[in-house]
């Protein structure tokens, strides 16, 4: 499955240079290992441009329960065909 999901710009840039490889989310989509998602890069409420854009990234792994309210997962990311 494919996710288009949005993030704010200074998390992407985290996501770009590699210094983040996770998120935090509620679950309202099912996220499972295997799925890829597409992020939206955004400034408050304005689309961005970044290179972050239209990239891949696939969920190597999906935790929820212990230590998360409710409804939250947290996921790893990779680049798919890229850089990990």
């Amino acid at each position: 499955m494919i996710h288009n999901i949005k993030i704010q710009y200074p998390y992407a840039d985290a996501i770009m240079d590699g210094r983040k490889t996770f998120e935090v989310r509620l679950n309202d989509r099912g996220y499972n290992a295997g799925d890829t998602i597409q992020f939206r890069v955004m400034d408050g409420s304005i689309d961005m441009p970044h290179k972050l854009n239209n990239e891949e990234y696939e969920i190597t792994y999906v935790h929820s329960g212990l230590g998360l309210e409710k409804g939250f997962v947290v996921f790893g990311i990779r680049q798919k065909g890229g850089k990990e």
